[in-house]
C-alpha cells in the first residue's frame, strides 16, 4: 500500500482523527482498533478515526472529545464535518479493523476488545443515522487502512501472524504448569 500521487498523505496514530477535502489521503494501521471514515460523495469532503475503546469507563468533568475513545471520535468528526459545511448523515460510513490480535489467548465465550470495538462502530452509526456501505470488521492480525477522500474509495488489507508466531501460541495454551 503506497501513498496515492497529488495527494497530502496523512497517517493516523491510535486516538487521531481527521477531516479533509479531496486533496487528502488518510492512513493508519488497525489492530484491535477500530477507524470509521465517513465521506460526503457530492462535496468529497470526508474523515476518519482510529479508535481504541468504544467508550470511557469513567465520566470526566468538563471534558474535552478524546479520539481515543469510539463514541467521542465519531462525536469530534461530525463537529469537524459540520464546520466544513457536511451534514454527517449525508455522508456514506464505512468501518474497518477489530482484530484479534491474539488468537490464542481469548476465550470463545467473551468478546475481544476487537469485536467490542466493531460492534460500537456499528451501534454508533446506527444511533446517528448515517448509512454503513462496507465494513471489514474482525479476524485474526492487523489491518493497512488508506481512505482516499477525493473518490470515497478506501483499501484495507488484513495481516494474519506468521505461521511462526501462530505456532508458538498453540504450543504455549498445551503446557500446563
Amino acid at each position: 500500500m503506497t501513498r496515492l500521487k497529488d495527494l497530502m498523505d496523512i497517517f493516523l496514530q491510535p486516538g487521531e482523527l481527521f477531516v479533509g477535502d479531496a486533496s487528502f489521503q488518510i492512513r493508519t494501521i488497525l489492530g484491535s482498533c477500530v477507524s470509521i471514515t465517513l465521506w460526503h460523495p457530492v462535496a468529497c469532503v470526508g474523515g476518519m478515526s482510529h479508535f481504541l475503546l468504544p467508550t470511557r469507563t469513567e465520566p470526566v468533568a468538563g471534558q474535552v472529545l478524546d479520539g481515543r475513545y469510539g463514541d467521542e471520535a465519531l462525536q469530534w468528526m461530525m463537529k469537524d464535518l459540520k464546520a466544513s459545511g457536511i451534514n454527517p448523515k449525508q455522508c456514506q460510513a464505512k468501518i474497518f479493523g477489530g482484530g484479534n490480535m491474539f488468537p490464542g489467548q481469548t476465550r470463545a465465550s467473551t468478546l475481544t476488545v476487537g469485536q467490542r470495538n466493531g460492534e460500537a462502530a456499528r451501534q454508533l452509526l446506527q444511533d446517528q443515522g448515517i448509512e454503513v456501505i462496507s465494513e471489514s470488521l474482525f479476524g485474526v492480525g492487523h489491518r493497512q487502512i488508506i481512505f482516499n477522500v477525493s473518490n470515497g474509495d478506501v483499501w484495507s488489507r488484513q495481516v494474519r501472524p506468521s505461521q511462526l508466531e501462530v505456532s508458538a501460541e498453540r504450543s504455549a495454551e498445551g503446557c500446563s504448569s
